[in-house]
């Protein structure tokens, strides 16, 4: 049997594992994942994860309960040498250790792009990750929580400011569902005022989401505006030391909770760490068939796709243009992956990707929401009822879509759960202190 390595288990990751399981018999390949967390995380569900609006575990998906023929390697891989057809794992515990292939799949997906700004690395908040979104809804009830017993002043401002840095879709998704959490808390807190509320979103550049025109992008602006947020555009952080932001354009603020949205980088592993050739971005190049590669010098036995991978847009005019890092794109590039893997291994020709946009769809908030499609745009609760469908049609398994719709409907009838359990990432402190809570 061939050995079938896939390096992340991300979207493109799972759905290759999960396609080829399907189209290669049990003794035709072993497949292998190695990725340092056991699910794939569904990232256009981590604002409302963030809001309380959805299950944290819901918007993850388990790869050892959905991938029955696939092996799990609980790792990051850390170096992958095509010439030797090794990959180099990191284990939690434990020295590294070398896994080899015959075929090697890279999936590994971006990270967080973070700006060498004095204090960000200290105190901001990502939100690639289903931890780092239940931690911000943590954050967010807690603060009113503190808030509600204190005197007005600076530290009651602070604990009630939010700032969101990064004008795409996780940014503008995060911080309207943050900014529609927040209104609805403060039916269950007569203590603390709207007026004391403070949601700030910068972006560097004069609009916000690239993704869609400029109109939508301005209609977007001045709904969020109207609900109370501050939309800072043309605007830049310059520093964020122990949570006191500095704006390129003058304006400071103090902020209790700073979450990171400044688009993606490079995964370091793909950049720095392989013999595969990449990009001056660090992303894999590959063929339109999404073998690793161009079509004068592919590279034998190596595939990728995804965002760590450099997509030739086949569906776009312009010459060189590239797929963008969404999961629209990632979810079927996974799809033709296994297909095209599957056919190379029975003899037969593997089809290049080519995948029309449907369209962009984000959620602003409860009942608001934006969809375009082409010269059509929707906005409000149409559009919002279409981002929920949309996406519970998208996450994998019909598990994860009955567990999603439930909660929904729960959410629906009876609101949503306001628990903090930001003691969680604390567990011991109730046990060593007894329950008396510590000094601030």
């Amino acid at each position: 049997m061939r050995r079938i390595v896939i390096v992340g288990g991300g979207y493109a990751g799972f759905y290759t594992a999960w396609k080829l399981e399907k189209r290669l018999k049990p003794r035709e390949a072993e497949l292998v994942i190695i990725d340092p967390r056991p699910y794939m995380t569904y990232q256009p569900f981590l604002p409302e994860v963030a809001a309380g609006s959805i299950e944290a575990r819901h918007a993850a998906v388990s790869l050892r309960s959905h991938l029955k023929r696939t092996r799990i390697i609980a790792g990051g891989a850390t170096m992958i040498s095509h010439a030797d057809k090794t990959v180099t794992v990191r284990p939690a515990d434990g020295p590294d250790f070398t896994v080899d292939y015959d075929l090697i799949v890279v999936t590994a997906g971006a990270v967080t792009r973070v700006l060498p700004i004095p204090g960000a690395e200290e105190v901001a908040i990502g939100m690639k990750h289903v931890e780092e979104a239940v931690a911000i809804r943590d954050r967010l009830l807690t603060a009113f929580d503190r808030a509600s017993v204190m005197e007005p002043g600076p530290d009651r401002r602070r604990l009630l400011t939010f700032a969101f840095v990064g004008g795409g879709f996780s940014g503008v998704e995060g911080f309207g569902e943050l900014l529609s959490l927040a209104t609805a808390l403060l039916k269950s807190y007569p203590e603390i005022r709207f007026s004391e509320l403070a949601f700030h979103l910068v972006e560097a550049n004069d609009r916000i989401l690239p993704e869609v025109t400029d109109a939508p992008g301005r209609w977007v602006v001045d709904s969020l505006r109207a609900r109370g947020g501050h939309v800072h555009l043309s605007a830049r952080v310059m520093s964020a030391v122990d949570g006191h932001v500095v704006l390129s354009n003058g304006e400071e603020f103090d902020a209790n909770l700073i979450v990171w949205t400044a688009g993606n980088a490079a995964h370091p592993v793909i950049a720095k760490h392989t013999d595969l050739p990449t990009d001056e971005r660090g992303r894999v190049v590959v063929r339109p068939d999404l073998q690793v590669g161009t079509a004068d010098a592919p590279v034998p036995d190596a595939w990728a796709a995804g965002d760590n991978a450099a997509v030739p847009d086949l569906a776009v005019a312009a010459s060189g243009a590239l797929t963008v890092p969404n999961a629209q794109h990632a979810v079927r590039q996974g799809k033709r992956l296994a297909a095209n893997i599957a056919a190379t291994l029975h003899g037969e020709k593997p089809r290049d990707y080519r995948h029309d946009s449907l369209g962009v769809v984000a959620t602003l908030g409860l009942g608001r929401g934006i969809f375009q499609y082409k010269n059509l745009v929707i906005t409000g609760w149409l559009a919002w009822l279409m981002h929920r469908g949309y996406h519970v049609l998208a996450i994998p398994t019909w598990e994860r879509k009955i567990r999603v719709l439930v909660v929904w409907l729960t959410a629906f009838v009876l609101g949503r759960d306001i628990v903090s359990l930001l003691s969680v990432q604390q567990p011991r402190e109730a046990f060593v202190s007894g329950g008396v809570p510590h000094a601030r």
